[in-house]
C-alpha cells in the first residue's frame, strides 16, 4: 500500500494511493484514523482494515468519485509529525569513498557497529519548497537516502525480529549545510546547525508487503530484510547521483536493533539509512577533485530543483528558496 498525508481543511489528511487518486482513510472506514500518527500508534489493530479498504478500491467496489486526483492536493511528509528523527550510517561506498576524498583510511568501526545522529524531527517536510538561510547557502546539499518508520513499541528488539516494527519505506532527503556542519564536528560535536534546518521525506510510504518481490539477501554476516531498488537525484533535471537500495551494508534491522538498545522506540519514530554512494555533493566534490585539481565544486543554488525516485518508493521533488533576511551566525563567530 501507499499511504499519503496531505492538506484538507487546514489539517493532515491520511489517505491510500491507488491509480492516481487518494480515498482518505477515515470516509473509506469508520473505524480507521483520519491522520498518520493514530495509524501508527493503532498499527497492528488496523492495518488489516486498511489493506481490505485498498483491495476494495482496486476492484471496483469503490469508485473513483471517492477519490481525490493527488496532483489537485498539497502533500506533506507522510508521517507528517514524526516522534523522533534518527539516520543512519549504513553505505559502506559512501563512507569509503568520503574518507579516500579525504586521504585518510577507511575506519575499521564501520563494519563492527551501526551507528545513527538524532535531527531535529520538527524540521521533517514533505514535497514542496526547502526554505534556506544566508548561512545554509555556504555548501548547500541534498543527500539521497531512504527512511522507515516505527509502527509499534518496542525495546531491545533483535535484528531478527526488527522487520515487524517497520510500517513501511520513503525516500529521504537529508539537507546539509556543510559549512555549519563541518565548523561544528571540528569541536567532535554535531552534525546539528548544518543539518536542523530541513529533512525531507515522501512523497507517500510504501508497506513492506508491496515490496516482497524486490527483497533480497542482506550482505555477508548482516541480518534483515534489503531491497533491490534503484536510487537516483537530479538536480535542475541532470542526473548527478545513482545507487540501489540493496547497497546498504548495515540494514534497518540492524539499526533498530541498537537503537532500541536501553531504549524504548515508539511508533512514528523515523530512521533514515544514510546517504548512498555518489549520493551528495561532498562526496561528488570530493571524487572530482581528488581525480582532476580544476574540478568545479557544485552545490545547490537558489530556485534549484531536487528530484529523488526510488523504484516503487516514487519521486520526492523540492525547490531551494531563500528567506528574505540576511541574518547570518557565521558572521557572529568570535574572533
Amino acid at each position: 500500500m501507499k499511504l499519503v498525508s496531505y492538506i484538507k481543511g487546514g489539517h493532515d489528511q491520511l489517505a491510500i494511493l491507488v491509480d492516481g487518486y487518494l480515498y482518505d482513510m477515515d470516509l473509506l472506514h469508520p473505524e480507521l484514523p483520519s491522520g498518520m500518527q493514530m495509524l501508527l500508534q493503532y498499527w497492528e489493530e488496523s492495518i488489516d482494515i486498511v489493506s481490505n479498504m485498498e483491495a476494495a478500491v482496486k476492484d471496483g467496489r469503490v469508485g473513483k468519485e471517492r477519490g481525490t486526483p493527488i496532483e489537485t492536493v498539497k502533500l506533506l511528509a507522510p508521517v507528517p509529525f514524526p516522534a523522533s528523527c534518527r539516520d543512519g550510517y549504513a553505505f559502506r561506498q559512501h563512507v569509503a569513498a568520503a574518507r579516500r576524498n579525504r586521504k585518510v583510511e577507511m575506519i575499521p568501526e564501520f563494519d563492527q557497529y551501526p551507528i545513527f545522529y538524532f535531527t531535529n524531527h520538527h524540521s521533517i517536510q514533505g514535497p514542496g519548497e526547502i526554505n534556506c538561510m544566508p548561512d545554509h547557502f555556504e555548501k548547500l546539499d541534498f543527500e539521497l537516502e531512504a527512511a522507515i518508520v516505527i509502527c509499534k513499541p518496542g525495546r531491545n528488539i533483535p535484528a531478527e525480529e526488527a522487520h515487524e516494527y517497520i510500517g513501511g519505506l520513503m525516500i529521504m532527503n537529508d539537507m546539509s549545510a556543510r559549512t555549519l556542519q563541518m565548523e561544528e564536528m571540528l569541536l567532535n560535536l554535531g552534525p546539528a546547525k548544518g543539518k536542523d534546518f530541513s529533512t525531507v521525506i515522501g512523497p507517500y510510504l510504501v508497506t513492506l508487503d508491496e515490496l516482497a518481490k524486490f527483497e533480497v539477501n542482506a550482505k555477508e554476516n548482516h541480518v534483515g530484510k534489503s531491497w533491490n531498488l534503484k536510487m537516483t537525484c537530479t538536480v535542475n533535471g541532470v542526473q548527478v547521483s545513482e545507487g540501489n537500495l540493496a547497497d546498504m551494508d548495515w540494514t534497518f534491522a540492524e539499526i533498530i536493533e541498537r537503537a532500541s538498545y536501553g531504549v524504548d522506540l515508539h511508533p512514528g519514530d523515523i530512521i533514515g539509512s544514510g546517504t548512498v554512494g555518489t549520493g551528495c555533493f561532498l562526496e561528488l566534490n570530493g571524487t572530482g577533485k581528488l581525480n582532476n585539481p580544476d574540478y568545479e565544486e557544485q552545490w545547490l543554488r537558489e530556485n534549484d530543483v531536487v528530484e529523488m525516485e526510488i523504484e516503487q518508493l516514487g519521486i520526492l521533488q523540492n525547490k531551494i528558496v531563500k528567506e528574505d533576511t540576511e541574518l547570518s551566525i557565521l558572521k557572529k563567530k568570535k574572533k
